[in-house]
């Protein structure tokens, strides 16, 4: 039986067409590669979970890629309420936000998807009023829902991608790819900026990938800038570089990225990079790190959006850099509980040697891997810290000395964990 299309977005690659997104009357929607892109032997599925083919992905199968670049909860609710449209229609709200996305996918609608990147207006630079007005608009209009621009971003914390002009920030020219993203600090979270922009920092010190972030501050209010791992620059043109979160990949909504909603658990995301990485042997060891680095750190809240894939200009995958690195367990509020279980323990005072046995076995590698590595990485951690640090950006040190002792003393305590 056909069904009434009612609208279709075209889904370029680049500048590329890749192909189209539908929606039909009954508020389903439906992915069709493009016969241009399967043609081309060099062409590439737009996530792990839609491999090339010739027959449309129904809903259920095309659903969780697209949805997962949407903001989330109150943020996606607040941007909806902005463009007079139900936050419980991915396709209208990716018609609306889709022009800028994590990764190289922009959605545009049929008429406009030629005139991608036409307009001429240069960026125009940022002044500290102009950033504390930005915040404010951020908070009634996520993503500036509603004024022109199309950015998207999934999470639920407020966060827009601008671009530098000599150092300053911009919103960047429509259809033009943006290459930073700000973070504006909660009310009810101080120190979230720093306490991102610290743990950022570390793990580059102690030799992770992860983002390059910076501490800033306009009128007052703190603000983490963050340069996208998903964009390169090179003779003044950005381009944009293929990635997708674990949820995507695995073809999970966002309404489930925790594992206690049902969503991937460390085993699921391990066997993923197995399958997906050019090189899964170096990048399995690299998401174990990743998994202690949280550990240590005290970040609760890693749940399978907080990993991705990034697909390289070879087209070889790997471990995307590192991002939303945060303490969270130095907010009472929060709930100290770990998104995904680390060998069925919930919490660090939960773990015991038998834990790390068990994550290793999540991980598909001997017990003997992750003790070494943990150590060692516990043991960079507590010599970096006791050496002094540094955090981009910020100047009172003082703002991050609490949290310097925590991770030190967490450290301590998993080093002896896995020591037995």
């Amino acid at each position: 039986m056909n069904i009434q299309i009612l609208d279709r977005l075209a889904v370029r690659w680049g500048e590329r067409l890749a192909g189209e997104l539908a929606l039909d009357r009954n508020g389903a929607t439906r992915f069709t590669y493009a016969g241009s892109w399967l043609c081309d032997p060099q062409a590439l599925p737009i996530s792990f979970s839609l491999p090339l083919q010739a027959e449309p992905f129904e809903d259920g199968a095309c659903k969780p890629f697209f949805e997962n670049l949407l903001p989330e909860e109150w943020q996606r609710e607040a941007a909806a309420r902005a463009l007079g449209i139900s936050s419980g229609n991915p396709f209208r709200l990716l018609k609306a936000l889709g022009g800028d996305t994590a990764g190289a996918m922009t959605l545009w609608p049929a008429d406009q998807a030629l005139s991608i990147g036409s307009s001429a207006n240069a960026p125009v630079p940022l002044d500290d009023g102009d950033l504390a007005a930005l915040f404010g608009r951020m908070a009634q209009r996520p993503m500036l829902a509603g004024e022109g621009p199309r950015y998207s971003l999934a999470g639920a914390q407020s966060k827009l991608p601008v671009v530098l002009v000599d150092n300053r920030i911009a919103l960047a020219s429509p259809g033009k790819a943006t290459t930073h993203i700000i973070k504006p600090e909660p009310e009810r979270f101080p120190g979230l900026a720093a306490n991102e922009a610290f743990c950022l920092t570390l793990a580059r010190s102690i030799g992770l990938s992860a983002a390059e972030a910076e501490w800033r501050s306009a009128r007052g209010r703190a603000f983490l800038l963050v340069s996208r791992y998903d964009r390169i620059t090179q003779n003044g043109t950005t381009r944009r570089l293929h990635q997708e979160d674990f949820a995507q990949a695995q073809g999970v909504l966002s309404s489930r990225k925790y594992a206690s909603d049902g969503g991937p658990v460390f085993r699921d995301c391990f066997d993923l990079v197995r399958r997906a990485a050019t090189d899964p042997e170096t990048e399995i060891l690299k998401l174990i790190d990743a998994a202690l680095f949280n550990l240590v750190i005290g970040n609760a809240d890693a749940h399978a959006k907080n990993f991705s894939l990034l697909r390289g200009d070879s087209g070889e995958v790997a471990l995307a850099p590192l991002y939303d690195l945060v303490s969270t367990v130095v907010w009472p509020e929060l709930s100290n509980r770990f998104a995904m279980k680390y060998g069925g323990a919930r919490t660090l005072e939960a773990m015991s040697t038998g834990s790390f046995e068990r994550f290793a076995a999540d991980a598909g590698v001997d017990f003997q891997i992750v003790r070494e590595r943990g150590a060692s990485l516990c043991k960079r951690i507590m010599h970096r810290l006791e050496a002094g640090w540094e955090t981009p950006g910020l100047t009172d040190r003082s703002a991050v000395t609490a949290l310097v002792a925590l991770i030190h003393d967490r450290a301590g305590r998993v080093l002896l964990k896995l020591a037995g």
